[in-house]
């Protein structure tokens, strides 16, 4: 022990001896940090292990959903051809406005890959549903409740092209049998108005703007009426005249 005295002349203090409590308060800092530092990677590696079955079982149904749907969607295409649906189609008159919007007509195709993507997604949402993630299913279920719409307006547009082009050719030949002139301009009336209400009925069925697309249509078949009755007007005063004078003549006698 050395004594404090020996240090008092010289002017020399000896150093004070560390507080104990000092080193109890740092080792109990560093093993609560090294606690937390081993719970939380504990934690985590738990997490991983209980997400990795449902991530396995995941990959695994959307790669079986995959190789499924590739076969269905090929099977229902090789059906379709072999029924000659395609025949059908042209028949109907489908081909002409498919080809004027550079696409060619195969209706096995376009089933095939429908039943496929309709097939993918479906695994696809079960993937998610199995991880848990309920955001992601009630996209998909939105997806695939909306394909039949989209369906449903491909056919509108297909039927009402097909429709119009027939309405067309059956008005320019009435026209031109009936002797009227314009015939050409009468037949391009009548398909474009076919068109233009199949456009309004897919849109519909797409379920696009409903009521910006009924106050068009009222507003376009309001149009008609009043270019019907003006070119009625002016161009059939003499007609509407004679019809006149002669009811006027047959009731008088």
């Amino acid at each position: 022990m050395v004594d404090q005295t020996e240090f008092a002349g010289v002017g020399i203090m000896p150093v004070a001896n560390h507080n104990p409590n000092f080193y109890l308060k740092t080792k109990m800092f560093v093993q609560t940090w090294s606690d937390t530092v081993v719970a939380s990677t504990q934690n985590l590696w738990a997490l991983v292990l209980s997400f990795l079955p449902g991530l396995v079982a995941a990959l695994v149904v959307i790669i079986v959903g995959w190789v499924v749907a590739a076969a269905l969607g090929r099977v229902v295409w090789q059906v379709v051809a072999a029924v000659h649906v395609d025949v059908l189609f042209e028949r109907l008159g489908f081909k002409k406005p498919l080809e004027r919007a550079g696409l060619k007509l195969n209706a096995g195709k376009f089933l095939g890959e429908l039943v496929k993507w309709f097939l993918i997604l479906v695994f696809v949402m079960a993937a998610a549903d199995i991880l848990g993630l309920a955001e992601v299913t009630n996209f998909l279920q939105l997806v695939l409740s909306y394909i039949p719409n989209i369906v449903v307006a491909v056919v509108i547009l297909l039927a009402g092209a097909a429709f119009a082009d027939f309405l067309q050719k059956l008005v320019r030949a009435s026209a031109d049998t009936a002797g009227l002139m314009s015939s050409g301009f009468a037949g391009a009336v009548a398909k474009w108005t076919v068109l233009i209400f199949a456009l309004f009925a897919a849109l519909d069925q797409l379920g696009v703007a409903r009521t910006f697309i009924i106050t068009l249509l009222q507003g376009f078949v309001a149009m008609l009426a009043i270019a019907g009755g003006l070119a009625f007007g002016l161009g059939g005063q003499n007609a509407a005249r004679s019809f006149v004078d002669k009811v006027r003549d047959e009731m008088g006698e």
